[in-house]
């Protein structure tokens, strides 16, 4: 039998953790999968604590969308928001953005795919991690 606080500690390292870390211009954060891994990365560099939890809000919300957007090809008309967006980079990786419904990019991948099939695992793996993920900081001055 478990006692309580083990599940917790085992369902904790399941979920995804939102950290936030201070720059020198302000603060940024990472989505991390429940291994540890940095799968998501903030959009910008916020200049307010409650400019970042905002920005951090609207990951959780906006990551389990199903609107992907195909940059790869032309688009016609104006982009439906909040969505996903797959676009090829320099190195012909696929790469994600999630843009919000105000239209600001809150999130990016920090690693390339090689295939489309394999970016939009990508966009399964953030929505899970964010999907009720904590939010911490990385220096202890809350």
């Amino acid at each position: 039998k478990y006692r309580i606080s083990e599940i917790s500690r085992k369902v904790m390292i399941l979920m995804g953790k939102f950290i936030i870390k201070k720059t020198n211009t302000g603060f940024t954060f990472n989505l991390k999968a429940g291994n540890g891994e940095v799968i998501a990365s903030g959009g910008e560099v916020y200049n307010r604590m409650d400019s970042i939890k905002n920005g951090i809000a609207s990951v959780a919300k906006n990551a389990g969308i199903e609107t992907i957007i195909d940059l790869t090809k032309e688009q016609e008309g104006k982009l439906p928001c909040p969505r996903w967006e797959i676009f090829e980079d320099k190195k012909e990786e696929f790469r994600l953005r999630l843009i919000a419904s105000n239209g600001n990019l809150v999130a990016t991948t920090n690693d390339g795919y090689t295939t489309k099939a394999a970016a939009k695992k990508g966009i399964e793996s953030v929505a899970k991690a964010a999907d009720g993920a904590a939010v911490v900081r990385n220096d202890n001055a809350w």
